[in-house]
């Protein structure tokens, strides 16, 4: 790949045992951050759907700072869910930190994730308009 090419890392322990970056910035200026969940320092965070998809975005949200940007830079998001019951409590935390910003959204249920206590994921995508800095 391009050097242009920028990628950060968290820390989460998966990073390393499965080979990938936290976010990856093109040179479009088009940002993709990998599946963040409610870990935090190697933890899962205690909490029900609401909690975990608060703590899974501010993980992603996180990682876009690392290069500058933020989440009014969030064009598009996906949430993973387990459980269909979950879809208003991750719907309400979705609203409370993008309303303003109002991405694409895509909200999926899943079989499960890598942790059976792990209810959500989500994955995000931002954009760096041409000539902005670094």
């Amino acid at each position: 790949m391009s050097d242009a090419v920028r990628r950060v890392q968290s820390g989460a322990p998966w990073e390393e045992d499965f080979g990938y970056a936290r976010a990856v910035e093109l040179p479009t200026g088009l940002v993709l951050v990998s599946g963040c969940t409610s870990v935090v320092d190697g933890e899962i965070a205690e909490g029900g759907p609401y909690e975990q998809a608060v703590n899974a975005f501010n993980v992603a949200i996180q990682a876009l700072g690392q290069l500058g940007l933020g989440r009014d830079d969030i064009v598009r998001t996906r949430m993973y869910l387990t459980h269909a019951r979950d879809v208003d409590e991750v719907g309400r935390a979705h609203k409370e930190l993008f309303d303003t910003v109002r991405p694409a959204a895509s909200m999926l249920i899943v079989s499960g994730f890598v942790d059976p206590s792990l209810v959500v994921e989500v994955e995000v995508e931002a954009f760096r308009p041409a000539g902005e800095t670094k």
